[in-house]
């Protein structure tokens, strides 16, 4: 810094001649004279100062600008939409089911289930009631299974889309328990195979060596 320094020359305080005139010495100048003619072939500390601050405030302001969109993207909770049933997205380790009203910008909440599956099921009944036919269906082959709403208020709506979501949900029970007492069957069976073939193999090996002798009691006998 002291060099650069030396290369100015510190300009002289203003002086006032009189009330009227006031003098201004002209702005500090690198050290270095030259001509009209000549270019200067020496590297200008005030150049090279300027772009080091220009660079420092452009690195500080992008780290910044980072940092702001690092916090706000971990203060948002992820939704991640399901990639194939329609209108349903996870959210906390469950999934959530909506419906947007045709011709409208609202939207109708259908509740949050625990599989996925089940909140396609609630999406499926308020597609029907809603928009018919045009419906685009999760489960075209569940349609004569779901119920009807009462009429077409989201109240009913969401009553419907709970009860489709429920009795997809006990029929996704039952089928896991039948599975876990068929597979329970199958592990009873391997254990009597086992049980079984180890008592076909056994052999009384005293028997064996004393053969001799078993024979001539039999025959005594």
């Amino acid at each position: 810094m002291d060099d650069l320094k030396d290369l100015f020359t510190e300009p002289k305080p203003i002086s006032h001649a009189s009330s009227s005139s006031v003098t201004i010495d002209p702005p500090r100048t690198c050290c270095y004279s030259l001509s009209s003619s000549s270019t200067c072939e020496h590297s200008c500390p005030l150049a090279i100062a300027t772009a080091s601050f220009a660079a420092a405030s452009s690195t500080t302001s992008t780290n910044n600008n980072g940092t702001l969109m690092a916090t706000e993207a971990s203060s948002t909770p992820r939704r991640k939409k399901h990639p194939v049933y329609r209108g349903i997205r996870c959210r906390s380790g469950k999934w959530v089911s909506e419906i947007r009203e045709p011709k409208k910008t609202t939207r109708v909440w259908l509740g949050t289930y625990t599989t996925p599956e089940m909140a396609a099921a609630a999406y499926d009944v308020a597609a029907l009631a809603l928009k018919g036919r045009e419906a685009v269906l999760n489960f075209p082959e569940s349609v004569g299974s779901y119920p009807l709403p009462v009429s077409s208020s989201a109240a009913h709506i969401r009553m419907a889309a709970a009860t489709a979501a429920a009795t997809v949900g006990a029929a996704a029970a039952a089928a896991a328990a039948n599975e876990a007492v068929k597979g329970g069957e199958r592990k009873v069976e391997e254990v009597a195979e086992v049980v079984g073939s180890s008592a076909m193999e056994f052999v009384d090996e005293e028997e064996l060596l004393n053969m001799p002798g078993l024979l001539e009691e039999m025959a005594k006998g």
